[in-house]
């Protein structure tokens, strides 16, 4: 059942027991105001104060989705004792014994929680800094056998309440509208709500339970009276759920895949193929006139290793479908940004955990366990994050379909199996002892050994670049005829490659000069693409597979990122070679700390790197001239343009925005509406980075981190909405108007490939980053730990982006925000 796989999922999530980040992506009911709450987070406070205070706010939050439980539970029950009573008659709805199956351990539990509320609710209410309530939870704890009695019986229960409602009609109606009481303040007096949903509840309720847990112990100081007692609450609940774990969850292990040639092997490489409408794995192999896709078989013990055949294809069969012949392929399901986002922090967090048990000469055995847990992570994000389409096809009738992260390494794979094909090749069929043969000779050629993940790296490899490239791609020579140009900028990430850049496009020449400077983020980059495209405007040619017109590929070139060479704060320009095409290139490097760095405006008259109080008080406005044009002129023309945000501006253009705005000329909008809409996307960025403090606070920015870090929802969204009403008014309203402007972006995604998650992640660093970064020089990998802050940032901001609509009037006039959610 797809809510028992959620739950699995759930519990995973929980125990892991991480402390870096507990960023569940959770749904959120309407907020209500139950009550008044405390001015929230002083900067001043002293530490204590402030475990104090999100302790309130933890357990606000906590018990506001109680008593929802509570009413769910009650609403469970209603109609238990007219059925019971019914089943003793001539007419009965339903057996005692299905009764006692369906609603087996409810009333236990209701009883239990009830009574946990009735004791915890007045120490909220009552709220002083004495308030001791580690007890209350022990007791919880101490009482989940009720729950395993309740889960082992779970199944048989949804079983049960299906068949009856099939076969009585009464029953259906019943099970089919539970009406649930609201909250004491809320608007809704009551939701209708099933039964199968109900049931649900109890086993959602222990992972919600052991997350607060999580949460307390965080912010409760080590010798508070509660601490012990929280903490063995705590140890009961993660045992509980462990048990219950390993009952329903059979751990999935993850497939590896290497490969191989016995006539001459070209070329081969980890390739993820579209089968059976899932992704998987293959290891491919190139030989001198056969393309093999096979899989790395499990080795039992002691045996060697060998690979399976998927499928092969002579490549005197091989053809590439051009984009108008290739039939449409079924629907590619794309993995959402953020749950790819989700991988590389917890890739990031477990780094910085191997680093630390090295630099403390951990144990081998816990490193060991933690670099599995490491390229598990790797290896789900290799397999999920390739969009590309690359098809093959057998001129005798079959497609199989690629997926690949770089255009460049389609490319690659293109151009080596048609030069190939160029020879006199012969179409054969391989009898079942020759492909035998050259299966098992794979693993013996094979150049590609290892799954490009980190986890696979030697110690002493680089970790590549953490920070930003900056790239001027100067021109373009050596074309035969005249042509309409461009190029794209790849650089990798985690394994994989993507593009960050594109120049425009240069019309109807044989020597472009584009002379676009771009800046470029890179995580742990080693290596720069560069694609050269003749554009095509012919619309007949449309790529089913993404649907988008195919521009043909001029030529490409790759160079490694040397820190030696790079590292200086000095241009370096070079050029690349590419099918007798050279292109010109100037580029620098800007490290983490270095980038991270606000600076004030020295002049007050402009608006870049002034304070925004300061702005709107100048100019009499409430969100400041430069944001309100900036986001006019993207929605005018830009809300559908691939990329919007993501794709760099051309540098000298944003200077010349920068340069208009500072001085308020009165050409700004004419300026604007001829201006390339990525530039005036990148002015806005601009002038949100150099703001001297972040536009969300240095203030709040710690209290930010912790708000996003809490597990449960309920407390979450008190504290984010403590935190938004706690921003000055000009921050406030600029950061509202922001936010409904990135959410309209957001909903033509189809058109222009740019969902919350991805504007989240361009935004929240420019957003959050705070003035001063403390120097992180004793940490062995700054840029794991800059990619946790980073992470934190991106989620507050998706965290506001996907909440309902949030006006300034509303959140100025409640003061104490609730989930309905449990």
């Amino acid at each position: 059942m797809e809510e028992e796989e959620e739950a699995i999922g759930f519990l995973d999530k929980v125990l892991e027991d991480e402390d870096v980040f507990l960023l569940e992506e959770c749904e959120l009911g309407t907020p209500t105001s139950p009550g008044s709450g405390s001015p929230f987070l002083v900067a001043v406070k002293v530490e204590a104060g402030k475990g104090l205070e999100m302790r309130k706010l933890v357990l606000s939050g906590f018990l506001a989705s109680e008593e929802i439980y509570i009413n769910q539970l009650e609403a469970l029950l209603l109609p238990m004792k007219p059925l019971k009573a019914t089943a003793t008659t001539s007419q009965p709805v339903l057996t005692i014994q299905q009764i006692e199956t369906i609603f087996y351990k409810i009333q236990d539990i209701y009883e239990i929680h009830k009574e946990f509320y009735d004791n915890l609710c007045p120490k909220v209410q009552q709220w002083d800094s004495q308030v001791t309530m580690g007890h209350l939870f022990q007791k919880l704890a101490s009482q989940l056998g009720v729950y395993k009695a309740f889960v082992d019986n779970y199944k048989v229960a949804l079983e049960t309440a299906e068949k009856c409602s099939q076969s009585n009609n009464q029953f259906q109606k019943i099970s089919e509208e539970l009406k649930v009481k609201g909250p004491k303040d809320s608007k809704d007096s009551h939701t209708s709500v099933t039964m199968e949903a109900l049931l649900y509840k109890p086993i959602d309720r222990v992972t919600r339970s052991t997350l607060v847990l999580h949460d307390l112990l965080k912010h409760t100081p080590v010798d508070h009276p509660d601490y012990p007692l929280l903490q063995d609450a705590l140890r009961i609940s993660q045992n509980f759920l462990s048990s219950i774990n390993e009952d329903i969850d059979p751990r999935r292990t993850a497939v590896t895949t290497p490969k191989g040639e016995t006539r001459q092997l070209v070329k081969d490489g980890f390739l993820v193929e579209m089968s059976e409408s899932s992704r998987k794995l293959r290891h491919v192999f190139l030989f001198t006139d056969v393309l093999l896709c096979a899989k790395l078989k499990k080795a039992s013990a002691g045996k060697h290793q060998q690979y399976d055949c998927k499928w092969y294809i002579p490549l005197a069969d091989l053809v590439f479908p051009s984009p108008e012949e290739s039939e449409a392929s079924p629907q590619v399901h794309l993995f959402p940004d953020h749950e790819l986002e989700d991988m590389k922090m917890k890739i990031s967090a477990l780094k910085s955990e191997i680093q630390k048990e090295k630099a403390n000469k951990g144990q081998s055995r816990a490193i060991e366990r933690l670099k599995k847990k490491m390229f598990e992570n790797e290896f789900l994000l290799l397999l999920n994050s390739p969009t590309i389409p690359f098809r093959i096809h057998n001129r005798n009738g079959k497609s199989y379909l690629f997926l690949l992260s770089s255009d460049y390494e389609r490319s690659e794979w293109r151009e080596a199996i048609q030069k190939l094909q160029k020879k006199d090749l012969q179409a054969f069929v391989l009898s079942s002892v020759e492909l035998q043969v050259l299966t098992g000779s794979c693993f013996k050629l094979r150049t590609v050994h290892n799954i490009p993940v980190t986890s696979n790296k030697d110690d002493d490899e680089s970790p590549g670049l953490y920070g930003f490239l900056h790239v001027i791609v100067h021109s373009a020579k050596g074309f035969k005829q005249s042509a309409n140009l461009y190029c794209t900028l790849e650089v990798d990430s985690f394994g994989y490659f993507v593009s960050k850049a594109k120049t425009r496009v240069f019309r109807d020449t044989t020597e472009p000069k584009w002379d676009e400077e771009f800046e470029i983020e890179l995580e742990g980059s080693q290596s720069l693409r560069i694609l050269c495209y003749e554009k095509c405007y012919d619309k007949t040619k449309v790529n089913k597979d993404n649907n988008e017109i195919v521009d043909k590929i001029m030529g490409k070139g790759q160079i490694q990122l040397d820190p030696q060479t790079v590292e200086t704060k000095n241009w370096h320009t070079d050029v690349i070679e590419m099918n007798g095409i050279k292109v010109e290139f100037s580029m620098k490097f800007t490290s983490r700390d270095m980038s991270l760095k606000r600076t004030p405006s020295k002049k007050q008259t402009g608006v870049f790197g002034v304070k925004i109080s300061v702005v709107t008080k100048r100019e009499r406005s409430k969100v400041p001239y430069i944001v309100r044009q900036c986001v006019e002129e993207v929605e005018k023309r830009g809300i559908e343009e691939v990329g919007i945000y993501r794709i760099s501006g051309v540098a000298t253009d944003i200077q010349a925005l920068k340069a208009v705005f500072d001085a308020n000329n009165k050409d700004i909008l004419l300026m604007l509406s001829d201006m390339d809409i990525n530039a005036i996307a990148g002015t806005l960025k601009l002038y949100f980075r150099e703001l001297p403090e972040p536009l969300l606070t240095d203030r709040l920015y710690p209290a930010f981190m912790e708000g996003i870090a809490l597990s449960d929802p309920a407390a979450k969204e008190n504290c984010m909405m403590h935190l938004l009403r706690s921003l000055p008014d000009p921050n406030l309203i600029t950061f509202l108007f922001l936010l409904e402007h990135l959410k309209r972006v957001a909903e033509k995604e189809p058109i222009n490939k740019m969902s919350l998650h991805n504007l989240a992640t361009v935004f929240g660093p420019t957003l959050l980053r705070p003035s001063e970064v403390e120097s992180k020089a004793h940490l062995t990998s700054a840029a794991d730990i800059w990619s946790h802050d980073v992470m934190a940032q991106v989620q507050v901001l998706l965290y506001y982006l996907q909440h309902p609509p949030i006006s300034f009037a509303e959140l100025k006039r409640n003061t104490l925000y609730f989930s309905t959610d449990v």
